[in-house]
């Protein structure tokens, strides 16, 4: 398999992967964009579900005005920031999570034979605008959170919001490809994905100074969810870290993304070096 066999260099290859992504997203755009009416209810659909969430956190302030020492302008802070990263991780490479289907199906040597990488054309499949409402959500709430908060605004503090964002997409992405590619060696692991992604969002959305100790480091040295808005979050809001890390962790998203990146990386070359297809 070509993809297997590099003969150009990395950023000729990465570039190839991007366009490649590109015109399969564009393709399914255009098919997309042929129903516009059953987009707009589609799209009109994810905004009103996705909002619902934050809709229990509104109903669940109703009775306090405070969660583990938080309030809910910065709750929406943490809600905004991991919902952008994950809808935006979503949208950019959700349909990955399709891959046990096309192992099952026989339909991934198709793809495994054309003259692109075969993780763009998966990451594109079926690439959908309608998915931006949850980011689009998001940043609203992002948007009100950042307007109520009593922050002092450093260079620092005002430099790790868009990093943050920028990371936790990274990571929630990395997640997405590295949960998708043990379906190569496990069939049924989509569901262990769902629960490291959307279930990881969602954990994420509430203060970590409500759950027990142990799960915090869990999100912090096993699968780096905290890098994606908790830790920042501290320095950001002041706020004291239950776990008494070193402040040095708050600035270390761009490297936990790095990793993340990594991990799925060698993953996927794994996985697909294990695979044996229909043709095989």
């Amino acid at each position: 398999m070509a993809e297997l066999l590099p003969t150009e260099s990395r950023p000729a290859r990465l570039r190839w992967a991007l366009r490649s992504w590109r015109l399969v997203a564009a393709m399914w755009i255009r098919a997309t964009m042929a129903y516009r009416v059953s987009f707009c209810l589609m799209l009109v659909a994810n905004l009103a579900t996705t909002s619902l969430d934050f809709v229990v956190l509104l109903l669940m302030f109703r009775h306090t005005d405070r969660l583990g020492g938080w309030s809910l302008p910065e709750l929406g802070f943490l809600y905004g920031t991991s919902g952008l990263a994950l809808g935006l991780a979503n949208m950019f490479v959700g349909s990955v999570d399709a891959l046990g289907e096309r192992i099952r199906t026989g339909t991934l040597d198709v793809m495994l034979i054309r003259p692109a990488p075969a993780l763009a054309q998966l990451c594109a499949e079926r690439f959908s605008l309608r998915r931006l409402g949850r980011p689009l959500q998001a940043a609203a709430v992002l948007g009100w959170s950042l307007g109520a908060l009593s922050v002092h605004w450093t260079a620092d503090r005002l430099l790790l919001v868009p990093v943050l964002l920028l990371c936790g997409t990274v990571i929630f992405g990395a997640v997405f490809v590295g949960g998708a590619t043990l379906q190569f060696w496990w069939g049924e692991a989509r569901e262990l994905q769902n629960s490291l992604t959307y279930g990881g969002a969602t954990l994420i959305h509430y203060p970590p100074t409500i759950f027990a100790k142990e799960l915090v480091a869990g999100v912090v040295f096993g699968v780096p969810l905290a890098f994606v808005n908790w830790l920042p979050a501290l320095r950001i809001l002041d706020k004291p870290d239950p776990l008494g890390l070193p402040t040095a962790f708050q600035y270390a998203s761009p490297l936990a993304a790095a990793l993340c990146v990594l991990a799925a990386a060698l993953l996927w070359r794994a996985g697909l070096r294990a695979y044996r297809g229909t043709g095989n």
